[in-house]
């Protein structure tokens, strides 16, 4: 049994109560991180990421904002992964280093999350706990057992958390698929068990709530290329997948091999997951099976498959460079066949058809749709989040993991299989469901809502630099550079550069205009502005936009830059 390192906790009182907090992850896809607290002991469950929006200009992507947890980070026992997809460990190196706490997961799941934290965070050296399906730890108040489930990535659990106010299941990302590609199914067993014993509340798995049916299994995407490779014997074939996807990629590895191609992976994350899934025994495939991208174009084309990410239209993913024309190992066109083995996440919808309008005006044939069976959900549907409900049969529900949408549906599904309304809670994230003597409530809140990242760089979504890429994609900017002697008087000719507003061989009306009220400005303030620059900066930018809006409907951001010659610093 693993246990984290020693540290200093009081007893709870009588008037303990459990609280579970969502941080992230609720009303959204991705940001998945979920609070327990009981006493003073907190288990954090997960720790993950989301991608920007369109309007988040240059943000790489999204992670919480984890200040209520910073605040309390010595009663902090651990942080327990459910499994290794980016949107449950993708924060992990900007959140782990800051509360430097012990992390739990499975083999694989551990394995990805070091390549981020080594990637971004190179010299942090985590507190790792490998823990297997079927194990316990002891977290403080916590006692928590890692229960098998399937998903779209190996090595998937859910969590069956025991408190002093009773039993909390929490699934995870799950589906209850009969034939899995590596035979580890999800644990019915332990999920009845547990409903036997009686479950205080049950978090479930909304992504696929308004999803009626149960989900296909994984094996059909194996089918689906083995008749793509059937019907297009002398394509190239290029399969766009989600790199974390071990098992879709296994199937295409056994697939290939069978047909007597071989493979190119293509994409960082694809090539650094493929190496460790072969590393830690999760893939299987012969050496001889894989060609470097480097060698792709001198294979012949019905000999060669090509594996690569960009199945969500990622901008500088392989399958994107490619589209346009400027990856530098493979050139596509009509030779070749596109299959994009994923469904465009919500969000990405726009940058995915933009990517397949680029592969077919290159010629390329292109297989894309949900009915061709290039893609099978690694979520549960309605049939089987109802089957979890009757096997857990908990007396308080809230679903995890969604939107609003896939939040409230999940919850009707609840009470069609029995449960009272009142006991279904749909939270928000950083509301606080407060469990105390069988009865539940949701009271207070806590600081919660997203951290941009862009590169290394945190910031909040508030902040001035996202205000500032805003104005200038809506409205361009207008630089204007003044020189002036020691007596305000004007050396040297009046410049103006515009980027995204209007060209100035289009606008020679307006920058003579522009001229003349800068040089009013100049005029205005006399000799005043040799020793107060900022002052003619202000008198300049308020002109200047006076001119705009009486001949043009822009709004640029006008930005004066007045230097004085000769000026020297003031000492301190």
């Amino acid at each position: 049994m693993a246990r984290t390192k020693s540290r200093k906790r009081k007893p709870a009182g009588a008037s303990a109560e459990l609280r579970f907090i969502p941080l992230g992850g609720f009303g959204e896809i991705g940001k998945n991180m979920l609070v327990f607290e009981y006493g003073e002991d907190i288990l954090v469950v997960d720790s993950g990421l989301k991608f920007p929006d369109e309007e988040m200009f240059g943000i790489d992507f999204v992670i919480p904002d984890v200040s209520y947890l910073l605040e309390n980070r010595d009663r902090i026992r651990g942080i327990v992964l459910t499994h290794g997809h980016e949107d449950h460990t993708g924060s992990l190196p900007f959140v782990l280093p800051r509360l430097d706490v012990p992390l739990y997961g499975t083999a694989l799941t551990l394995g990805l999350a070091m390549g981020k934290l080594s990637e971004f965070a190179p010299s942090y050296e985590p507190e790792l706990k490998e823990v297997r399906a079927g194990e316990t730890v002891e977290l403080g108040a916590f006692r928590v057992r890692f229960v098998s489930v399937c998903h779209s990535i190996p090595d998937g659990v859910g969590l069956i958390i025991e408190t002093p106010e009773g039993i909390v299941v929490h699934t995870g990302d799950f589906k209850l698929d009969p034939t899995p590609i590596d035979g580890r199914l999800t644990d019915y067993n332990a999920f009845a068990e547990a409903g036997k014993k009686g479950v205080r509340l049950l978090l479930s798995d909304s992504t696929n709530a308004e999803r009626p049916g149960y989900t296909p299994s994984e094996n059909i995407v194996g089918k689906s290329f083995e008749q793509i490779l059937r019907l297009h014997r002398n394509r190239r074939i290029v399969i766009a997948a989600f790199a974390s996807n071990i098992h879709r990629t296994q199937q295409i590895f056994d697939a290939a091999a069978r047909f007597n191609r071989k493979v190119a992976l293509l994409g960082r994350s694809m090539v650094s997951n493929v190496e460790l899934a072969r590393r830690l025994g999760y893939i299987q495939v012969n050496e001889d099976l894989l060609v470097p991208a480097g060698e792709a174009e001198r294979i012949p084309a019905n000999r060669l498959v090509v594996l690569t990410t960009g199945s969500q239209g990622e901008p500088f993913s392989g399958l994107v460079l490619m589209s346009k024309g400027e990856h530098r190992h493979i050139l596509l066109g009509p030779k070749d066949l596109v299959a994009i083995f994923a469904t465009p996440i919500p969000g990405n919808e726009k940058l995915v058809s933009r990517t397949i309008d680029r592969l077919f005006a290159l010629g390329c044939e292109v297989i894309y749709d949900r009915e061709q069976h290039v893609h099978a959900s690694g979520h549960a549907s309605q049939e089987e989040l109802k089957m979890m409900l009757s096997m857990v049969k908990p007396q308080f529900f809230v679903p995890v993991h969604g939107e609003r949408r896939h939040q409230h549906r999940h919850a009707q599904l609840a009470v069609e299989m029995g449960l009272s309304e009142a006991n279904v809670h749909i939270l928000q994230n950083g509301d606080i469901l407060r469990i105390h003597r069988g009865k539940a409530q949701i009271k207070g809140s806590v600081a919660s809502g997203i951290v941009l990242v862009d590169g290394l760089a945190l910031g909040e979504m508030k902040g001035s630099v996202l205000k500032e890429r805003r104005e200038l994609a809506e409205d361009g900017v207008l630089v204007l550079s003044v020189v002036l002697d020691e007596e305000g008087k004007l050396a040297g000719e009046i410049r103006l550069e515009s980027r995204g507003f209007i060209h100035s061989t289009d606008a020679k009306e307006l920058y003579e205009e522009i001229h003349k009220a800068v040089m009013k400005a100049i005029g205005s303030t006399g000799e005043k502005a040799a020793q107060d620059p900022e002052q003619l900066e202000t008198r300049i930018k308020g002109r200047v936009r006076e001119v705009i809006r009486r001949l043009t409907r822009g709004t640029p951001n006008v930005v004066p830059m007045v230097t004085i010659l000769g000026k020297k610093e003031e000492s301190a």
